[in-house]
């Protein structure tokens, strides 16, 4: 059955939590000390008011995007809500070594043709030609994804041979 789901990637509470508060914290300092003990230059106390508000929006956006859960199929890899990430005869390779550059605990998935660009903050990110599985996901359920996704390409690289 092609729709049925052979793994599942979500973010843990508790890393959601820590992350988004991390990102909390960092843009509430940021933003304080912009306010409070203003830089001498104008110029850099407007860099630090900008960046931490561009971490506190990082932070809600992260807030929204933890409820997603990614799902394999043998169709492909998608959000739950039926997003499609990648189709499966559009991945060229999954590398998940200590060098690759790939989210934390984590795997990166080549494609044959680059994608369009999208982001969803802790979870997934899509740029060119690689897409970035992890983040706050836990280790153990992106290796299993990363290996069942690894034996269905084998699969078909099997049954097209």
């Amino acid at each position: 059955m092609q729709h049925e789901v052979l793994a599942t990637v979500s973010a843990t509470g508790a890393r959601r939590v820590m992350a988004i508060t991390v990102l909390v914290v960092l843009g509430g300092v940021l933003v304080y000390f912009a306010l409070a003990q203003p830089p001498q230059a104008l110029g850099w106390q407007v860099v630090m008011l900008g960046l931490g508000v561009v971490v506190l929006l990082l932070a809600e956006r992260m807030r929204r995007a933890e409820v997603t859960v990614l799902e394999l199929t043998r169709d492909g890899l998608r959000e739950k809500g039926g997003q499609m990430l990648v189709r499966m005869d559009q991945i060229a390779s999954v590398n998940r070594g200590v060098f690759a550059f790939k989210p934390s605990n984590g795997f990166v998935i080549i494609t044959h043709a680059p994608q369009p660009l999208h982001w969803n903050p802790g979870l997934w990110w899509r740029v060119g030609r690689r897409i970035g599985v992890g983040g706050v996901a836990p280790a153990v359920q992106a290796k299993y994804m990363a290996d069942v996704m690894q034996a269905v390409l084998s699969e078909g690289a099997d049954s097209q041979a």
